[in-house]
């Protein structure tokens, strides 16, 4: 028998008319660009500096889609003095006559002030479009304080200007002729400060973007100006070769096996792949996807295609070749793909994206034009090139080897850790709770550390992993060496989930890995281990987000009887701007094993206080190759990096 208890409290009464009443007249439409600014997290993913660098993203692909289109070969970006951005074409430049829809206004203004608006919906104006997959130039209307629009077509220039979140403060209007015939579209916006956490842009962020999308779009050249005072810079990107000088790219911080990068194409109805390949002499795969110019981070249709021709056509050439012999196990796709990197690129009419993250590519008929591509012209090439084709046989044999040998390890380890009763490393301070989402677990280097931050924890939910001095460099070596490590072996055995190609991201035992490490150098030397191994042996667990670096303040001062504490040294100026009467002096904290343990809580571990640096990888080409440099071999490469970075870096207090 079921009964209507009345109020949501079970007591029979209900609320009083009018408070928290649900009538047609509570119903709210957000008109226009007004649901962007309710819920810009929705649109660009946060109001952090990845949605700020978002907005970016949005206009540079707009003008990207004409050059994928034939009708643009050069594109400007910006950054200006006053904290705006433009970004130039010499494209099409978009429509400026009447919209059919609404004749009192322009396409233009329809483009910039409507959502979903666009020549990529169905029309004729795009073959293909990465723009599809994104939100669209009138999201960075919307959450932009001023954005100023400037279109060069049929021989005229016309202006448009919008203010406090795209609202028209007139209509297009033509302002003289367009110089010297020029087409193309400009436009410069200036992030709303009431929406975004912080508006300064990160230049090498721009840089390392603007950088691959000029690889992947062969011949168009991409021009970077920072104009703001005491960051001036410029560059340049265009290659001729494509994806093939961006394997060479992501490989100059490696050894590559040879020379020759190995590039195919081919194209059928409304698709297209492009493929380059060329193997290093590293112990990790690098196969980076793109589908209309968009990263494909979780792979999809065409990395499947690639994977599987590639195993295929390895084989039977190792075969051929008397390389492997008939009564020898094939060799898996993991070894033959160790040391590889390789892009594979793609172009559709109607991309279809899947996953949680809509970076996964579904287009079934993408897999059977890779696959055949692969099966194809990769046979052609390895037959051409012996020599080369020799070496990647050899090198996928000895990592066959070397996988049997780690099979081993692992099995002495689980073996090792059934003896030992739960399978935990013995100095590993557990937390009480075995609910892994709310569990966190602080990797913190010495002894001194590890004690402060045991008295520091909430034992219900926070564990403490101490590690002993650097780990083992895992860039420069196999699996086998790596799962001899006694700090590795700990930290494999307390995220329990595996590692490598055994790693299920299912069975973690914490959703926070959170790196606790001195703000110094040595401090951001363990920083930078910890992260090499968590992304070339655990990468599921920095894909779906669950590694932090916790954000030790380095000063702290009194407010009135309240102390305050200041992250960096660019928080302190911040601070003394805010409070130019502040008259008492900043402590500079101490390392962390010299910090008390309420200090040590209040300012890192309590989850209602302390900042956390969350570990994404939006550009897994990017990351990769960030790793290879600075944990590789090639010390002028990374002092370049070092020096180019330099502005840039969190964490280092020398």
């Amino acid at each position: 028998m079921m009964s209507d208890t009345g109020g949501p409290d079970g007591t029979g009464t209900r609320p009083p008319a009018g408070a928290g009443s649900y009538e047609a007249k509570d119903i709210t439409i957000l008109e226009g660009l007004d649901p962007v600014r309710k819920r810009p997290g929705m649109f660009i993913g946060s109001t952090s500096s990845s949605g700020l660098h978002h907005l970016v993203w949005e206009v540079v692909d707009n003008s990207v889609d004409e050059a994928m289109q034939g009708f643009c070969t050069r594109i400007d970006v910006a950054l200006l003095k006053d904290g705006g951005v433009r970004v130039k074409d010499n494209g099409r430049g978009i429509p400026v006559d009447p919209y059919p829809g609404d004749p009192s206004r322009s396409a233009a203004e329809i483009v910039l002030t409507v959502l979903h608006a666009g020549g990529k919906f169905g029309g004729s104006g795009y073959k293909v479009s990465g723009g599809l997959h994104g939100v669209g130039v009138s999201v960075v209307n919307a959450l932009s304080s001023r954005l100023e629009l400037q279109i060069d077509r049929a021989g005229a220039r016309h202006e448009m200007a919008f203010a406090s979140g795209g609202t028209p403060t007139g209509p297009l209007e033509v302002t003289g002729p367009a110089p010297r015939d020029r087409t193309g579209t400009t436009v410069t916006f200036w992030p709303d400060p009431t929406i975004f956490e912080e508006t300064e842009f990160r230049a090498q962020t721009v840089l390392e973007r603007l950088q691959m999308m000029a690889f992947l779009q062969r011949g168009l050249e991409i021009t970077f100006a920072d104009e703001r005072p005491g960051h001036e810079h410029d560059e340049t990107f265009r290659y001729t070769g494509g994806i093939e000088d961006f394997v060479r790219h992501l490989n100059q911080t490696k050894e590559p096996l040879f020379k020759k990068v190995a590039y195919f194409e081919q194209s059928e109805d409304d698709q297209e792949a492009e493929l380059a390949l060329q193997w290093n002499t590293s112990y990790y795969e690098s196969i980076h996807s793109f589908a209309n110019g968009i990263a494909t981070l979780e792979g999809g249709m065409h990395e499947e295609g690639l994977k599987k021709a590639l195993t295929n056509v390895v084989n039977r050439y190792a075969k051929a070749r008397n390389l492997l012999k008939d009564a020898d196990p094939n060799l898996s796709g993991e070894d033959i793909r160790e040391g590889l990197t390789a892009i594979v690129s793609v172009r559709l009419r109607e991309p279809q994206f899947e996953g949680q993250t809509k970076a996964k590519l579904g287009n079934v008929s993408m897999r059977s034009l890779v696959e055949r591509t692969t099966n194809e012209k990769l046979a052609e090439w390895l037959e051409e090139n012996p020599r080369e084709a020799g070496q990647i046989v050899q090198k996928a044999l000895l990592a066959q080897r070397a996988r049997a040998a780690a099979r081993h390890a692992r099995d002495l380890t689980r073996r090792k850790s059934a003896l030992d009763g739960a399978g935990l490393p013995g100095k590993l301070v557990d937390c009480s709770s075995r609910n892994a989402s709310e569990s966190e677990l602080f990797i913190v280097e010495g002894n001194s550390a590890a004690a402060s931050a045991r008295d520091a924890r909430d034992p219900r939910t926070q564990a403490i992993l101490p590690i002993r001095g650097k780990i083992l460099n895992v860039e420069k070596a196999r699996v086998d060496k790596i799962l001899k490590n006694a700090e590795i072996q700990a930290l494999i055995m307390a995220i329990g989930a595996g590692v490598a190609d055994d790693f299920d991201v299912a069975k973690i035992r914490y959703h926070k890995v959170i790196i606790l490490a001195d703000a110094d150098v040595d401090g951001s030397h363990i920083r930078t281990l910890l992260l090499t191994f968590f992304l070339r042996q655990m990468k599921p667990l920095v894909d779906a987000g669950h590694v932090y670096a916790a954000q030790p303040p380095l000063f702290s001062t009194l407010v009135g009887n309240a102390k305050t504490y200041l992250k960096d040294e660019t928080a302190r100026v911040r601070f003394l701007d805010e409070h130019p009467n502040h008259k008492q002096e900043f402590q500079r904290l101490k390392g962390l094993g010299e910090m008390d343990f309420h200090e040590l809580r209040d300012t890192t571990m309590d989850a209602g206080r302390r900042s956390l640096l969350q570990i994404t990888m939006e550009e897994a080409s990017i990351a990769d190759q960030v790793c290879s440099v600075l944990m590789g071999d090639d010390v002028d490469v990374r002092r370049r990096f070092i020096q180019t970075n330099a502005k840039d870096v969190r964490f280092l207090d020398v």
